[in-house]
């Protein structure tokens, strides 16, 4: 697909990112991926803005990789959008019963009318040639645009799974493990809302401000929203090279520098997190081979513990190089729903998460991201993430963890709070 390119010379300030936000809101797709210039995690771009729709594809899960293997060749151009968690019932044979409040569809994707390319220095303007003409007006009206002053959030959240069921749940998934079943389970519950007038790009702006992390994200796919503070990884893929970074460790932060640096190093040597973390990365080690070239699966880094605003965590790289005969979208169908949102072994993991949480994860623990012309692609795990339902009025987040043999429940409670925190700030304008 052709497309007409203009290239402006800037500096990517965060009043030029609320300037994009709010010029981008006139379309009813918007997608905005900002790497808060974090480094080690090796983006090709600062960030990126896509909007406006000229194709889409959104379904449900029944042939959903096909389907968007199938769109991604047809359009040959980018496509943004995203991969719900319960695609896992398109690659294995599972179901998903749970409470949906939510409603999204899912899978979602679009291929944009215009797309914004960051740099440290420039950003590249990638536009249709039905579109082409608006570039210089466009770029003009998004630079002089004035940005709205914002009200504080006052939303009342809401528990779907009680302190005392989360403990009932926390326990049954040891017992499971105990008797074999698993090894270890991602474990999590939601916090919603009815009736709740959000103003979803205000929420992101605060959300990212307190946070920062390596893949935020502001979706708009029609009426579903997704403002995400992640710091995870899912996949990327940058020619045949195909990397994976999954979290699993957490500490608080602590105002005291020396009290800091102390959490994150008990946290790199703590035998509990380090087992939650090697026992998902060789299960990524996993899924890779099934896409990789004989021998190129490798594990560059092990239990790195990494500083984020809210928490300390621990991630490995993993990394592999693809067979030749294997499509982009393969490489996610065969490696998805990502190990650290699930457990191990995977399936027997999802079916146990399946019968105990409360909710449908949908788009929470799935993954947004893009994928260019020629296949290369960068995918999130949708997690710290506030999803909104505007027709609906309906506003959620979940949060979790891993249980392993060595899990306290009580412990795994207090660890989702401490995830919780940022999303409750910012939804219910308190501290925690």
């Amino acid at each position: 697909m052709n497309r007409t390119v203009k290239t402006f010379s800037i500096t990517l300030t965060q009043e030029l990112k609320e300037q994009l936000l709010h010029w981008a809101q006139q379309f009813h797709e918007v997608v905005w991926l900002d790497s808060n210039e974090y480094a080690g995690h090796n983006h090709t771009y600062e960030a990126i803005l896509a909007v406006d729709a000229a194709t889409a594809v959104k379904t449900d899960s029944e042939g959903a990789f096909r389907k968007l293997d199938e769109y991604q060749r047809s359009t040959n151009d980018w496509i943004f959008g995203y991969l719900s968690y319960d695609l896992k019932n398109d690659v294995e044979r599972l179901t998903s019963e749970n409470f949906d409040g939510l409603l999204f569809p899912e899978l979602y994707f679009f291929q944009p009318k215009r797309l914004f390319l960051f740099t440290e220095t420039d950003v590249e303007l990638h536009y249709l040639s039905s579109t082409a003409e608006d570039m210089a007006t466009d770029w003009k009206n998004i630079n002089s645009l004035i940005i709205p002053p914002t009200e504080a959030l006052h939303i009342k959240l809401r528990a779907r799974t009680s302190r005392a069921s989360y403990l009932e749940k926390a326990t049954a998934m040891l017992q499971h493990i105990e008797r074999g079943d698993i090894y270890e389970a991602n474990l999590c519950q939601e916090f919603y809302a009815d009736n709740s007038d959000l103003d979803p790009l205000n929420a992101f702006f605060h959300l990212n401000s307190i946070s920062s992390p390596p893949f935020a994200t502001f979706l708009k796919l029609e009426g579903f929203y997704a403002l995400s503070a992640s710091p995870e990884r899912y996949l990327s893929k940058i020619g045949s090279k195909v990397v994976s970074q999954p979290i699993k460790g957490t500490a608080r932060r602590h105002q005291d520098p020396k009290a800091d640096s102390a959490a994150l190093a008990a946290l790199e040597r703590d035998p509990k997190e380090r087992s939650e973390n090697i026992m998902i990365t060789d299960l990524v080690r996993n899924d890779l081979s099934r896409i990789a070239e004989k021998g190129s699966v490798r594990v560059d880094e092990l239990c790195k513990g990494y500083t984020f605003k809210q928490v300390h965590q621990l991630i490995s790289t993993i990394s592999c190089n693809t067979r030749p005969d294997i499509s982009a979208v393969e490489v996610l169908a065969q490696t998805f729903p990502m190990g650290s949102m699930t457990g191990a072994p995977k399936i027997s993991a999802m079916k146990i998460i399946e019968k105990l949480e409360d909710a449908k994860r949908g788009l929470y623990s799935g993954a947004i991201g893009y994928i260019t012309p020629t296949g290369d692609f960068d995918f999130n795990v949708v997690i710290r993430s506030i999803l909104f339902n505007a027709d609906k009025k309906y506003v959620s987040f979940s949060v979790g963890g891993a249980i392993t043999a060595k899990s306290l429940p009580i412990a795994e409670y207090e660890e989702c709070l401490v995830k919780a925190a940022a999303l409750r700030k910012v939804l219910e304008n308190k501290a925690s």
